[in-house]
């Protein structure tokens, strides 16, 4: 069950790049992120009410929310949208990846029962690097905003690691849709303002049919299913193996945007795909290696240093 919630996030959060790419040729980046959230929890409240789920009672849980709802919605996603005004989605990708990187580092230090290994490095590392090896040509920085545009998908991508690590921590006994949308309402509302006050009024805006179309897409798929099934699987398999969709997902955006738009396939997504894939061999599909039982004499050696030891 729970590789198939993996590989139906690592589905979903690959389309969302293409929605995203079609949705801001008419709309600007904050309202589009800010309409997607909104809607995302008009829908949210009356199904947490419905089938009433959990709401997070103590003080310590909604500062919890607070913090996570901040770092993942109001940081991580306004700059994702902002940034990619100034640089291509490609670069986007490859600086987003750097989620595994954080998230590696933060495990290390938040959660006592993951360690950084080398297979963990290394499989981080082969990871990474396929998905630079697809998004090659467009690594390309041309001008000071193009740079300010990696430096904030950099920030975003450690808020959003930050955030994962703080849920797997602290929140794992919180319901999943509760979590998400106590996350969303504690992060609206600077997203709203800064839209507000940077991109104008949002009923001047151009809300053709495909720009409503993305951003019912991206609210029922890309936040709600995803983020339900996120915090679902986070609660249930080490916060890196979660994290490792974010390597995957630039590899399914490419494949589907040949597919869908007529984009051109890179002629190296074939040998990137392939690190990507063996990265995630390493770590996610890996078997833990079964622990022999200890032999009878080994046993009795072992209770008498028990007894010897007190």
């Amino acid at each position: 069950m729970k590789i198939l919630v993996w590989l139906l996030l690592c589905l979903v959060w690959g389309t969302t790049w293409i929605f995203i790419k079609i949705g801001l040729t008419d709309l600007p980046p904050i309202t589009f992120a800010a309409a997607r959230f909104i809607l995302a929890v008009i829908i949210l409240v009356p199904i947490v009410k419905l089938w009433k789920l959990p709401l997070p009672r103590t003080t310590s849980e909604w500062k919890l929310i607070a913090i996570t709802g901040f770092l993942q919605f109001s940081v991580n996603y306004s700059l994702v949208f902002w940034s990619e005004q100034y640089i291509t989605s490609g670069l986007a990708a490859v600086l987003q990846a750097m989620i595994m990187v954080f998230g590696l580092v933060l495990a290390w230090i938040f959660l006592p029962t993951e360690k950084i290994t080398r297979l963990k490095v290394f499989a981080v590392i082969l990871g990474i690097t396929g998905v630079a090896v697809i998004f090659l040509e467009q690594l390309k920085v041309n001008d000071l905003m193009a740079f300010a545009g990696c430096v904030a998908i950099i920030i975003g991508a450690y808020a959003a690691a930050q955030a994962s690590i703080f849920i797997k921590a602290k929140g794992s006994n919180l319901n999943p849709a509760s979590l998400v949308l106590t996350q969303m309402i504690c992060g609206l509302p600077a997203i709203i303002i800064y839209a507000l006050i940077a991109e104008g009024n949002p009923l001047k805006f151009n809300w053709t049919l495909k720009a409503v179309f993305c951003v019912i897409y991206l609210t029922i798929f890309g936040t709600i299913t995803a983020f339900w099934l996120y915090y679902w699987l986070l609660s249930r398999i080490e916060s890196t193996k979660a994290m490792m969709i974010s390597l995957v997902t630039p590899l399914i955006a490419v494949i589907i945007g040949a597919v869908f738009l007529g984009e051109t396939l890179p002629r190296q997504t074939f040998l990137g795909g392939l690190l990507i894939l063996a990265s995630i061999g390493l770590i996610v599909v890996r078997k833990k290696p079964e622990i022999e039982p200890p032999r009878r004499g080994d046993a009795e050696e072992e209770d008498l240093a028990t007894s010897v030891g007190g």
